[in-house]
This record gives C-alpha cells, structure tokens and sequence, in this order.
C-alpha cells in the first residue's frame, strides 16, 4: 500500500511539487509552517507580521515550485531562503502597521484570552529588544546570524539558503557575533552607569 504523501520524503515531495503538485505543497505546509512562522517572528519581532510573511512564503514557493530544491534531503533550506527575502522586503511602515494592529485587541474578547495576548505582547517586547540589537549589524550579517542561531542550519545549509559560499557564510557569522557581543557589552556599560547616576541622585 502507498504511503500517504504526507509521509514522503521531501526530496519526493519537491520533485512533486516541481511538477505543479499542489498537494506537496500542502505536505511541506505541514510539516514546516511551524518552523517558518518562529523564524519570521524572530526576523520581526510580531506574531501578527510573522503570519503574513508564513503566508507569502508558501505563496512564493508556489510561484516558484520549478526551481525548488533540497539540501541534505530537506526543503527546509530553501523555504529559510524564501523568508529571508520576504522578512527583508517588508517595509517599515507594513512592520508598524500590522504590529499596531496586533496590540488591539478586539471589542469584547473573552477573559480567557487575556493571558494568551499578554504573553504574545511580552515576548513580542522581549524579541523587539533582541532585534533593536541585532539590526545594528550590516544586513547580510544579521541574515546569517538569523539562519545559524535562531534556525540552526548548519553553515552549508544556511549558505545554500542564501546562495553564497560556505566560507562567506563563516566569515559573516564571526563578524556579526564579535559586533553582536560589543554592543550589548556597551549597552551594559551604559546601563550601569546609567543606573549608579540615578542612585546619586536619589
């Protein structure tokens, strides 16, 4: 008996859906919307806007089905690609638009969901810090800090996402980390100061 096709191998899958299935399509929804959505809410720090990037990404695998493929076995490079161009290419005023919707709340919600949208508010805040340090580095560092650290690709697979040489991939990643580190170590310092200052003047 034939395995259902949610059950198949992404490499089957992709060459299904290279032929126009629509069905594969909705078998690596499945298995890697999950996985897509955390990293765009990573990428921009909103539940709300990492729904819309989800579902562009899958849109513009459909739109690209013909030249998809699989690295180590698996979509899952290729689909980070995908995000990665639709996370950068969402403007700003999108980003603040659809974010300022996210935080209201709509007339006569139940008390039950009151925890669940206080929680999304907090790690939205908490990711937005995150960010707010992260978006110091030059883009293609903050790609491939993104795809290594928050992803886990390895450096193969996250260069196959973004199309560059594995060595690029290095080289980007210890850059991005050693800037990374300098400015929360100056962020630090400046928050201690800033602190002792205030207790001198209490």
């Amino acid at each position: 008996m034939a395995q259902p096709i949610s059950a198949e191998p992404d490499p089957l899958l992709v060459s299904q859906l290279n032929g126009g299935s629509g069905e594969a399509l909705t078998a690596l929804f499945d298995r890697y919307a999950d996985a897509v959505y955390n990293y765009c809410f990573r990428r921009t720090a909103s539940w709300h806007v990492a729904e819309d990037a989800t579902a562009t990404v899958f849109l513009e695998a459909w739109r690209g089905r013909e030249r998809i493929a699989t690295y180590d076995e698996s979509a899952l490079p290729w689909l980070y690609g995908i995000a990665n161009n639709v996370c950068r290419n969402l403007s700003r005023s999108a980003r603040r638009h659809l974010h300022a919707g996210g935080r209201l709340p709509s007339e006569g919600a139940a008390d039950d969901h009151a925890d669940g949208v206080a929680d999304r508010l907090d790690s939205e805040r908490q990711m937005a810090a995150v960010l707010a340090a992260v978006r110091r580095l030059p883009r293609r560092e903050q790609e491939v800090l993104a795809l290594v650290v928050w992803t886990g690709l390895s450096y193969e697979q996250t260069a196959a996402a973004l199309e560059i040489p594995v060595g690029t991939v290095r080289s980007r990643l210890s850059r991005g980390r050693g800037r990374l580190s300098s400015a929360l170590s100056r962020d630090s310092t400046s928050t201690t100061t800033s602190s002792r200052t205030g207790d001198g003047h209490a």
